[in-house]
C-alpha cells in the first residue's frame, strides 16, 4: 500500500512540485482527510469485483483508495494540468486508467462497454459544486449501466436529492433522483477536510439505481416536462405554470379539470406534489393530447 496522497503535507508537496493552481471555474477542492476517503469507498460498497468510474479525480486522493479496493478504475478528469500529476501520483496502480475528458461530453455508454464488457459500473466522485446537478442528471437520464452513484456534494444539494413534498428543498432534482433511485445520505463532511476550504459543509450521498423507475408513466419526456414547469416558477400555481410554460396548447379550464381529476386542489403548487401526483398529472395530459 503506497503512502496516502490525502494527507495535508503530501497534498501540499504535490501542489508545490507541479506549481499547480486551483481553478475556481473547475470548483477544485481536494480532500485531505483519509478517514473521509475510506468512508466514501465504504459507502459505495466497492469490492474487488467492481469497476469504478471516478469523475474529477483531482490529484488522485480518492482514486488511490478506490484502486486499493476495486478491480479497476477509470478516472475522468477535465483539467489538462492535472493529467501529468495523476500519472505520477497513481503510477503504482496498474488498475487505474486516466482520461482527459469532460464527463458531460464523453460517450459513457461506450466506455462502460469497453472497460467493463457492458457490465454495471459504480460511479464514485468528489463532484465540483458548480456542476453537480448537470452531472447527476446526465448519469440518470442516459439510462447508463450503473448500479450506484456515491458522490460528495454540497450538503444542501444532498438534502435536496432526498427532500419530499412541502419541504423548501424539494424540487426538480428531488423528483428526478427519487424517480430513478433510492437515495441515502451517508456522512456529513466539514470544510476543514478540504484544501482549499469550501465555505459550506458537504455530504456524501449514495444513489442506488432501481431496475425500473419508482412509478410507471405513459411518456417519460412529458413527465419531466411537467416537473420542470412545476418548479420553474415556484410561487405560481401548478395550473399557471403548466399554462404559461408547458406549451401544451391546453386551456386553463381544461388544465384545471385535469388537476382536479387527480384529486388535487386547483390552486396547488408544484412543491406540494408527490412523485405519483406528477405521474398522474402527466398521464392525464398525455391522454388529453392523444384523444
Amino acid at each position: 500500500m503506497s503512502e496516502r496522497i490525502s494527507t495535508p503535507k503530501r497534498t501540499k508537496e504535490i501542489i508545490e512540485k507541479y506549481g499547480f493552481y486551483f481553478k475556481k471555474n473547475f470548483g477544485q477542492n481536494f480532500l485531505i482527510d483519509s478517514n473521509v476517503l475510506d468512508n466514501i469507498v465504504e459507502s459505495a460498497g466497492v469490492t474487488e469485483d467492481d469497476f469504478v468510474f471516478e469523475i474529477g479525480p483531482g490529484i488522485g486522493s480518492l482514486t488511490q483508495v478506490i484502486a486499493e479496493n476495486a478491480k479497476g478504475v477509470l478516472a475522468i478528469e477535465i483539467d489538462t494540468n492535472l493529467i501529468p500529476i495523476l500519472k505520477d501520483t497513481l503510477s503504482d496502480y496498474d488498475n487505474v486508467e486516466i482520461i482527459n475528458q469532460d464527463v458531460l461530453k464523453v460517450d459513457l455508454n461506450s466506455l462502460i462497454e469497453e472497460k467493463n464488457n457492458g457490465k454495471p459500473v459504480k460511479v464514485v466522485a468528489n463532484l465540483p459544486y458548480y456542476i453537480t446537478t448537470p452531472i447527476i442528471m446526465e448519469l440518470l437520464e442516459k439510462k447508463l449501466n450503473i448500479s450506484s452513484i456515491t458522490v460528495m456534494v454540497q450538503k444542501e444539494v444532498a438534502e435536496r436529492m432526498q427532500a419530499g413534498p412541502k419541504n423548501k428543498e424539494y424540487g426538480a432534482l428531488s423528483v428526478a433522483v427519487q424517480y430513478y433511485c433510492d437515495a441515502s445520505i451517508d456522512i456529513i463532511v466539514q470544510p476543514s477536510c478540504f484544501m482549499p476550504r469550501p465555505k459550506v459543509a458537504s455530504a456524501v450521498i449514495t444513489l442506488k439505481l432501481l431496475d425500473k423507475p419508482k412509478i410507471d408513466v405513459k411518456d417519460e419526456e412529458l413527465f419531466f416536462k411537467v416537473v420542470k414547469c412545476a418548479f420553474g416558477q415556484r410561487r405560481k400555481t401548478l395550473m399557471n405554470s403548466l399554462f404559461n410554460q408547458g406549451g401544451f396548447n391546453i386551456s386553463k379550464e381544461d388544465l384545471t379539470e385535469i388537476i382536479k381529476s387527480c384529486n388535487l386542489d386547483e390552486k396547488v403548487r408544484g412543491e406540494a406534489l408527490s412523485l405519483s401526483d406528477f405521474g398522474n398529472i402527466s398521464d392525464k395530459i398525455y391522454d388529453y393530447l392523444h384523444r
